[in-house]
């Protein structure tokens, strides 16, 4: 066999996304470079109205109101630059160059060194005065401006609010202490308004525990290693080398902690500026007894910046508004340093097999338990956030033994058919293996693919003479080694251009390799089993993994003089009442207060029943004979009765048995059966009911694009299983859905219907839910699909009509909430999500909307600029191209599920402060110590547990122009979790949010089939349900970007309108 030069030694979890993100939190750095968008210049706003806002008046011409809150819009940002709001002050300087580097997470971590530019324009909420920058440049009115100034005396003060801008000098007293750019931060986050007062006050523990701010002198030098190499692994064993051999003489004994790339960090100066060394490594014993290998690398280590704890202090007290995150950087690196030495790192969570049992998930793959770790600026100064986590990774087998796993059969009873090797390749592809069949000696290998050929076919040179040798002969001359599996491929090692053939018999996985491609859905129950944990067992595990880091025993941590608390933090928290809801005054009751989150249909009828005259229902399970079928067409058609809806109790036409292969046929057949009955009667379809069989792959998604987006009707599915079972409980659930669907309401708000909401009930106020879902790791070229719902009747904001459109691979950004095009007769046109939305409430309502709360899911720290600058912006410029000033005020609030705090009863055996499964009491808001020091966030757990540890939501304001205090925010949002359509419970996030997800989720089934892919991970999860999924970094480029994505095939009209996603 030819034998392969080794260039690399194996290094510690070598997955490519945990690298990226270990290097410092969430996803989406790298610098984002929004691409030209070939949108035309925003028209001036003085006359010659918009041709997109056509319709925006549809009742007899309501007009505008021109005494509303107008805000002049800024011109047209030109996405060539960075995403900034360019030329908003009208007379700034213009920006030089881009915004600063996108280094931990894209809050701008200063690439240090370089020549320091003008930070960019700050952008400003009128609420934030107390921050005093130096050297405020006021911006030079241009005549742009001047001519603006005819506007309304108080539109003008408004706009004011978003255009004032300071331009800052690069060169103010902070830059004095350390040669680092400014930050690249465009605009303001909101300050907290003063804490919230609602409620019943209680005392819950979180998993943030005190890190004292260490008072050292940090030191960052940048590191060149040479030759290079790609892994961190062998970066890390090269300083590992140098600290061994210099840290007493040349490292003036200090203990330097090391990102595994180009930083190296130093509680105080290292007693030179720059020094070369040469360093020898040796290559791991592979077991031959034989000559080690021994290479040399250059290292150069040079002063590159002054890390400044002091700003990281001020930041903490609420004195300044940027967090440094340099500092906060330098501090999670010294706190991964010796994790990172014992455990399997993956982004921010450390594994091992010995942290908890080990679980088979199936098809060769195992669970590793692990703890995820990451310092936070907190209201109580620096916390250090631990959680316990698990994911997959590959178990330690025979390849042959992992490929029996793998195909779930006996593989020596019949040969590989081709998709048998399509699954093997694709699971192998990228694995280490190491060899067996050499006694002691297992050198390891990284497997490039499978052969063709069978194994007894091989043949390869064996001298320059080009003389042929089968794989075969070769493996019995050289080792006695006899093939048993001939007729089986070999693995291909090594390069393709000089390919290694290793049979499979002789290969076996090396321990440790994170698996972080998709799992099917049995792996992902069996990790959700492990991953469940009991709120008081969750806490106890996240003790004792602090008690075994023993941080007070941490060389680093000592060297760095970091001190960690032992104890989980208490915090004050408070416990929201639950809202009175409205039921039909038919019923026997007429409101209902919910009891920990929860509630029933009991005696209640739906608010407002929708009604359906006419429908359908279509069987495509072979188990249910046509008599089940219409027995349980009967029940439903029952509940949805009771229930308060108008519902026909006969269908149009007789149920009808259907071919799941044939479901395009069926369902198109069926329904101009249907429409031709109907048709004369001028009557329409209201509703298809289908029932499908328990497992039926990709018929519910191709029923569902048929209906939704070719014939223009809502269904209901329902699975076998539960057609038999015809339980009550599940008849009521399904008409809840039903009603939805066809326009009803459930319930509503008491408060909503007596104006009691405060910022919502005194003026007609418009809710929105965004999100953006993309697709599995390991899918590198399927779109990402953006979703955003909208409020469609006020005062009681309850129905939500949705609208989702395909974007780039991995793009967050939502890219059609506002665009222009040309037109060939009409010019210019606008249009977009926010617009279609704005107007479709205002046909819904007979108003404007006069305020607008938009609540946008899955935004990862990181990105909150980018979200915020170029989504408010599209909403500005879709509210202005409806009517000139109209700019009603907009309160931005991102919804994050994907974090790692969790709050626990102060006593878990106190019945009052728990609910049935142990977790804290629905209702619980935190908006002190564990929240951001100086802005507006809380966490909120509005649901009750069920099983497992509730994870409590966190809400960040990123604009507040309704000027929001905590209790009007807090209060709003948890009473909104209320009125969650599907279920008598009160949700886990703000409905809007989730059905905005819910949209995203149905729209992936609208795609191509070839591209589509029912499984979808939400945006911002970088550690899919649980700790899988291992989403790689999302972009944040602007528009443009998404150059060749295929559109979704549009919604229906009809559809639309309803909440069809439900």
């Amino acid at each position: 066999m030819v034998r392969k030069k080794r260039t690399e030694l194996p290094s510690a979890g070598e997955s490519s996304q945990s690298q990226q993100e270990a290097s410092g939190g969430g996803s989406g750095r790298g610098q984002p470079q929004p691409a030209e968008r070939n949108a035309p210049p925003q028209q001036q706003h003085g006359g010659g109205g918009h041709q997109g806002g056509r319709g925006w008046a549809p009742r007899g011409g309501r007009g505008g109101y021109s005494g509303g809150r107008g805000r002049g819009m800024p011109p047209q940002q030109q996405y060539g630059g960075p995403p900034e709001y360019q030329g908003l002050g009208r007379g700034g300087p213009p920006q030089h160059g881009g915004r600063g580097g996108y280094g931990s997470g894209g809050r701008g971590i200063p690439s240090s060194g370089g020549p320091s530019r003008p930070p960019p324009s700050e952008l400003h909420q009128a609420t934030q005065v107390p921050y005093q920058q130096p050297r405020v440049i006021p911006p030079q009115p241009t005549p742009s401006e001047v001519s603006s100034s005819t506007r309304p005396p108080e539109s003008s003060q408004l706009s004011h609010q978003f255009e004032k801008m300071d331009i800052h000098d690069g060169a103010g007293p902070s830059q004095e202490s350390q040669p680092v750019q400014p930050s690249s931060k465009s605009m303001r986050f909101p300050l907290r308004p003063g804490k919230g007062s609602t409620g019943t006050s209680c005392i819950v523990k979180a998993n943030h525990f005190f890190a004292e701010l260490p008072d050292k002198d940090l030191h960052q030098y940048d590191v060149t290693i040479t030759p290079e190499v790609t892994s961190r692994g062998v970066n890390r064993a090269v300083m590992e080398q140098l600290v061994k051999l210099y840290r007493e003489t040349h490292l003036g004994k200090r203990l330097p902690a090391y990102d595994g790339r180009k930083s190296l960090y130093t509680a105080g100066p290292l007693p030179f500026l720059t020094k070369e060394f040469r360093i020898p490594l040796i290559d791991e014993d592979d077991g031959s007894g034989g000559q080690r290998r021994e290479r040399e690398f250059k290292v150069v280590i040079k002063l590159a910046a002054r890390a400044d704890l002091h700003h990281l202090g001020l930041f903490l007290q609420g004195r300044q508004a940027d967090a440094p995150q340099e500092a906060l950087q330098v501090l999670d690196i010294v706190l991964r340093e010796l994790p990172t030495t014992r455990y399997c790192p993956v982004g921010r969570s450390f594994y091992s097999p010995h942290l908890g049992r080990r679980q088979s998930l199936g098809e060769g793959l195992e669970s590793w338990r692990g703890f995820y770790q990451s310092i936070r600026p907190t209201q109580m100064g620096l916390s250090l956030n631990i959680d316990m986590s698990s994911t997959a990774f590959i178990e330690p087998l025979p390849v042959i033994e992992f490929v029996t796993q793998l195909l779930n059969r006996d593989v020596t009873s019949r040969p590989l058919s081709d998709s048998d090797r399509v699954k093997i390749k694709k699971a192998l592809r990228g694995v280490k293996v190491e060899v067996t069949h050499r006694g002691n000696m297992r050198r390891k290998y990284r497997i490039s693919g499978l052969t063709s050929q069978a194994t007894r076919e091989l043949t390869f040179p064996v001298d320059e003479r080009g003389t042929m040798k089968s794989v075969v002969e070769y493996f019995y001359e050289t080792y006695g080694f006899v093939i048993q599996h001939s007729q089986w491929p070999c693995l291909q090692v090594g390069n393709q251009q000089r390919p290694n053939y290793l049979p499979m018999e002789v290969c076996k996985i090396v321990e440790g390799q994170r698996y972080s491609k998709r799992l099917n859905e049995r792996q992902i129950t069996a990790l959700l089993k492990v991953t469940c944990q009991r709120p008081q067992e969750r806490e106890r595990d996240i003790m004792r993994t602090v008690h075994h880091n023993a941080y007070h025993d941490d060389p680093y941590a000592k060297e760095f003089g970091i001190k960690i608390s032992e104890n989980l933090a208490s915090v004050e928290a408070r416990i929201l009442p639950a809202p009175w809801l409205k039921y039909h005054d038919t019923g026997r009751e007429k409101d209902c207060l919910p009891q920990v989150g929860q509630w029933n249909m009991m005696n209640k009828k739906m608010v407002n029943g929708g009604v359906v005259n006419n429908w359908i229902c279509i069987n495509f399970s072979r188990n249910v004979q046509d008599s089940v079928a219409r027995g349980f067409c009967h029940e439903l058609a029952q509940m949805c009765h009771i229930s308060g809806m108008a519902f026909n109790p006969e269908p149009v036409l007789p149920p009808l048995t259907g071919r799941p292969d044939q479901v395009e046929r069926v369902l198109k057949t069926r329904y101009h059966d249907a429409m031709t009955k109907l048709q004369p009667q001028r009557k329409e379809l209201d509703l298809l009911i289908v029932i499908l069989p328990d497992n039926n792959g990709s018929l519910y998604g191709d029923l569902k694009r048929i209906c939704e987006t070719d014939l223009g009707l809502v269904s209901q599915c329902c699975l076998t299983k539960h057609v038999f079972k015809m339980n009550k409980q599940y008849l009521a659930n399904v008409s809840l859905k039903i009603n939805v669907k066809v326009g009803g309401r459930n319930t509503v708000l008491v408060d909503a219907l007596s104006r009691r909401i405060p910022l919502v009930s005194d003026r007609p106020t418009i809710i929105f839910g965004a999100d953006v879902t993309h697709p599995h790791p390991g899918e590198d070229s399927s779109p990402s699909i953006a979703a955003v719902v909208a409020s469609q009747d006020w005062p009681e904001i309850t129905k939500y009509a949705g609208l989702v459109c395909a974007q780039a691979h991995r793009q967050e950004l939502i890219q059609d909430l506002y665009k222009t095009w040309q037109d060939p007769v009409r010019g210019t046109v606008t249009g977009g999500m926010i617009k279609e939305l704005l107007i479709s409430f205002r046909r819904a309502t007979g108003q404007k909307p006069q305020r607008i709360i938009f609540y946008r899911d899955g935004v990862s720290e990181g990105q909150f600029y980018q979200v915020l600058l170029y989504e408010l912006d599209a909403i500005r410029k879709a509210c202005a191209s409806l009517e000139p000033n109209y700019q009603p005020p907009v309160t931005f609030v991102v919804v994050q599920k994907r974090h790692h705090t969790r709050l626990f009863a102060n006593n878990h055996r106190d019945p009052h402060s728990v609910d049935r499964s142990g977790n804290i009491l629905p209702g619980t808001v935190v908006d002190s110590k564990i929240c951001h020091p100086t802005e507006f966030d809380f966490y909120l757990c509005s649901h009750a547990g069920i099983q497992g540890t509730s994870r409590p939501a966190h809400y960040h304001v990123l604009w507040d122009e309704n000027d929001f205090t905590a209790d009007g925010l807090q209060s709003l949002t948890n009473n909104l979790c209320y009125t969650y359509a599907r279920c008598t419970r009160s949700v886990s996030i703000v409905p809007p949010a989730y059905y905005a997800h819910l949209a995203a989720f149905r729209a992936r089934f609208y795609m191509e089939p070839e591209s589509s892919d029912p499984g979808s991970i939400s945006s911002g999860a970088a550690a899919g349900r649980g700790g899988m999924g291992g989403a790689g970094p999302r972009s944040t480029r602007a528009p443009g970007a998404n150059a060749a994505v295929r559109p979704l095939p549009a919604l229906k009209e009809n559809v639309k309108r309803v909440m069809f996603y439900c």
